[in-house]
């Protein structure tokens, strides 16, 4: 046990100290690191007032099933089943570190009741061509804004329809996270944990791309650097996860699609919809594993090299990219900008 850790009662601090370090290994992504932190802290204070002591000076030993359930019950008021569940994870987490390093003698979680986990059912949108209708009626200028912006908005919804990427593997393309010859483009993703997947790009989401990055140097007038981040705001700067959760929703509401989306779904959905269609064209499960990254890239990337021909033919399949092809129809191919080929 460490050594200032033989003293009955602990400081919490330095247990979470502790228990971050026992982590690290592991390699947790940094929102996970972060949700722990802020989850642990809140609870901790809550804890700490309910014990009558200072945060600085709590100690894990006043962590009885009893102070904790009465701490979650506090924090129930001001937040959602789904922040509740998380930060009850987090705790659980902690309290079985605090077993193993002896700190306490059980972990006091199981005195504290918790809501039932999320389904895992998959939320694609409700109705047939819905997602053909948000496009569509994105394209025609549906959603109102002060800076209208149609090529960029087309790309933050038909890049995930279309390789299936979650919202902070969007956030995070670059300009030179494409790449192969034309008609064999791929794009390079980083998932969670920092696992990477190579996802094949389509001409129609090529062309898509090339229009609204004609548009960005038209607006900005800069050259275009192979750091440069896919998505921006009408500033020019990244767009942040905010931002694109008020974009989609947006376009959601003018496109006349908002009430075909799951409750608690909202630039997954898209993610969930190119899932969903797919498998209904005959994707297997290992190929849809593959596409949206609940494999491993490490032990499978060999496998994946050598299935690229099917896994190009199973992404071709997205009937978004039919819908994509109308839209480009008469459309002549627009120049990339410097640096984003």
């Amino acid at each position: 046990m460490h050594e200032k850790f033989a003293a009955d009662g602990a400081l919490f601090s330095d247990a979470k100290a502790e228990f971050f370090l026992s982590i690290r290994p592991a390699k947790p992504a940094p929102g996970t690191v972060a949700g722990y932190d802020s989850d642990l802290r809140i609870i901790g204070e809550i804890s700490a007032r309910l014990c009558d002591v200072d945060f600085g000076e709590l100690r894990v030993g006043r962590l009885t099933g009893r102070v904790l359930r009465s701490a979650f019950a506090e924090f129930a008021d001001d937040h959602a089943a789904a922040s509740i569940l998380r930060a009850w994870s987090a705790w659980n987490r902690f309290m079985n570190f605090a077993v193993a390093e002896e700190l306490v003698d059980g972990n006091p979680m199981a005195a504290v009741p918790h809501p039932k986990a999320p389904s895992k059912a998959p939320k694609p949108f409700q109705g047939d061509g819905t997602a053909q209708t948000l496009l569509e009626r994105i394209a025609a200028g549906a959603r109102e804004a002060r800076d209208p912006w149609v090529e960029r908005d087309l790309v933050a919804l038909a890049f995930p329809l279309v390789t299936g990427a979650r919202s902070a593997e969007l956030l995070g393309v670059t300009l030179g996270a494409f790449g192969g010859s034309p008609g064999d483009r791929r794009v390079q993703l980083t998932g969670k944990g920092g696992k990477t997947r190579s996802v094949p790009v389509e001409v129609p989401l090529e062309r898509l791309v090339d229009a609204y990055l004609a548009s960005r140097m038209e607006r900005f007038g800069a050259a275009l650097p192979l750091s440069a981040p896919l998505l921006v705001n009408t500033r020019n700067e990244p767009l942040q996860r905010g931002g694109l959760q008020y974009l989609v929703s947006q376009c959601y509401r003018f496109a006349g699609v908002h009430d075909r989306v799951s409750r608690g779904a909202l630039v997954h959905t898209l993610r969930h919809e190119f899932a969903t269609r797919l498998a209904e064209n005959g994707a297997s499960a290992h190929e849809l594993k593959e596409l949206l990254g609940h494999s491993s890239i490490a032990t499978g990337q060999h496998y994946v090299e050598s299935t690229a021909r099917e896994l190009r033919m199973t992404a071709r399949t997205s009937p978004t990219y039919g819908v994509l092809d109308t839209l480009l129809a008469d459309a002549a191919p627009l120049p990339r900008g410097e640096g984003s080929s």
